[in-house]
């Protein structure tokens, strides 16, 4: 957007805040129940999404608003305004690990402007790590640029970030049985994986099945750090609608290369 009436320092400042006030007291202490697909609501992602939908439109009452914690009814409405700029925020992501106690869950915004992820934030108030950036300029954590990862690293010496549950059995199979990767994590939150990815905190990266708030953001300040990434099927990653999406990522193009290959990933131009 060219013409912004908020500068983004403002806009960090406002997530940060949030995220302080709304998570951050209600960690361990906050009780939850399932949504109709199974998966973990709190009062925590409700009053995250609540205070800063309040706080976007006061900011810019002209961007529309996409949430995880919105019907797909209305989700689908947003995203048919191809012409309208939208936020979209992931208000907790990683409720599991939040629900449960575990410190790995972040909020997530990003701005979608002309089809494309423009800016995206993801903050970790645990750790006081606020990921930024906005397209074609780099990214940073608190303020400090986020540099290229150029380590030599072989897949068989990768520490690899992995969610084995969300992939096609066959390969998770291959995956557990031949691990051709040093370690494997999984932490459970999506947003918060492409950003250690981009620091370097994993080598590889590989998740199945990811909803458009769950990566905008994340995806993008891994993308504006340097990182290269695509789906199973050889796509790119980000697209314009709420069918999920795989995302296969590395910290090098040699690796990714490697990573890619023995996925048998066939990129598409």
């Amino acid at each position: 957007m060219s013409n912004r009436s908020w500068n983004i320092e403002e806009l960090i400042s406002i997530v940060r805040q949030v995220a302080k006030d709304e998570l951050l007291p209600r960690f361990t202490k906050v009780t939850h129940s399932k949504k109709r697909d199974g998966s973990i609501l709190t009062e925590a992602d409700l009053a995250v999404q609540k205070t800063l939908e309040r706080k976007l439109n006061h900011l810019d009452d002209s961007i529309l608003f996409l949430s995880e914690e919105m019907t797909v009814e209305q989700q689908e409405a947003v995203l048919q305004q191809a012409d309208k700029a939208v936020w979209i925020l992931d208000p907790l992501d990683g409720t599991t690990n939040f629900a449960a106690g575990i410190p790995y869950y972040a909020v997530s915004l990003a701005l979608l402007e002309h089809g494309q992820v423009s800016l995206g934030i993801v903050y970790d108030p645990e750790r006081d790590e606020c990921f930024v950036a906005e397209k074609g300029m780099g990214a940073t954590l608190n303020g400090k640029p986020i540099n290229k990862n150029d380590e030599a690293v072989l897949l068989k010496n990768a520490v690899a970030c992995v969610d084995l549950k969300r992939l096609p059995e066959t390969l998770a199979v291959k995956i557990v049985t031949q691990h051709p990767f040093r370690s494997q994590r999984s932490y459970g939150g999506v947003a918060l994986d492409w950003c250690w990815l981009a620091m370097g905190r994993f080598d590889v990266y590989l998740h199945g099945k990811q909803n458009i708030w769950d990566y905008a953001a994340g995806q993008l300040i891994y993308s504006e750090a340097g990182g290269i990434s695509c789906t199973l099927a050889g796509e790119p990653v980000f697209t314009q609608n709420l069918q999920p999406r795989s995302g296969v990522a590395a910290v090098t193009p040699n690796l990714f290369t490697e990573w890619t290959n023995w996925l048998g990933i066939k990129r598409a131009d």
